[in-house]
């Protein structure tokens, strides 16, 4: 493919690129707790400040749920919120696990998350369980989620910090993300990159690897 013409290093988005995931579950599941104009209070790209402030650790998991508490019908329990708020995390696909094993042997693999800590304690598990103790790790070099590192995609620094740690030259790395605004962020970092858009799949993009 074109695009990995003098590619040497390959950063991956982790949701609707490496696992499956659907905000619409967790927006039903919302609603079944109370949420009333579900998509004004969260939706992909336009949320509420709160959810930023926790994506970027800024706020803790109790403070988020309850934010959250203030939307949902009274009595509604932690652990309610934190099922629906899981309940958009899917599969990992085998077929992708493997491809992304065969990238790793030819290409420097990183990962990077907009994510937070509820997410992350309730997958890195099941990865833990699916594929063994070292999880991500087989897969990537170094994983970067967003509420450890205190930023965000798409802000141009989040992917220069990616660029510094590692000494990656941006011309020779490639950033694959579903959201248009975190591809242009890394754009304007000089990355190269690939929008991936639905029903397309990694397994498309590497077809010559499988």
């Amino acid at each position: 493919m074109e695009i990995l013409n003098g590619i040497k290093n390959i950063i991956f988005d982790l949701g609707g690129v490496v696992i499956n995931i659907d905000y619409r579950i967790t927006l039903n599941e919302l609603r079944s707790l109370g949420l009333k104009d579900a998509e004004k209070v969260y939706t992909q790209f336009n949320q509420q400040p709160w959810f930023d402030a926790y994506d970027t650790g800024r706020i803790s998991s109790d403070a988020f749920i309850n934010e959250f508490r203030k939307f949902l019908n009274q009595g509604t329990s932690r652990e309610q919120i934190i099922h629906a708020w899981n309940a958009m995390l899917l599969d990992f696909p085998g077929e992708r696990a493997e491809l992304l094993k065969k990238l790793r042997n030819r290409y420097r693999t990183f990962l990077l998350s907009n994510t937070n800590e509820l997410h992350v304690e309730y997958y890195l598990p099941k990865i833990q369980e699916w594929f063994g103790k070292e999880g991500m790790k087989i897969f990537f070099e170094k994983e970067y989620y967003s509420h450890l590192m205190g930023m965000r995609k798409p802000e141009t620094e989040t992917f220069h910090f990616i660029l510094r740690e590692n000494q990656l030259n941006p011309s020779e790395t490639l950033f694959i993300d579903d959201s248009l605004q975190h591809v242009e962020g890394a754009k304007k970092a000089g990355i190269k990159t690939y929008h991936l858009k639905a029903p397309e799949t990694i397994l498309h993009v590497f077809a010559e690897f499988l």
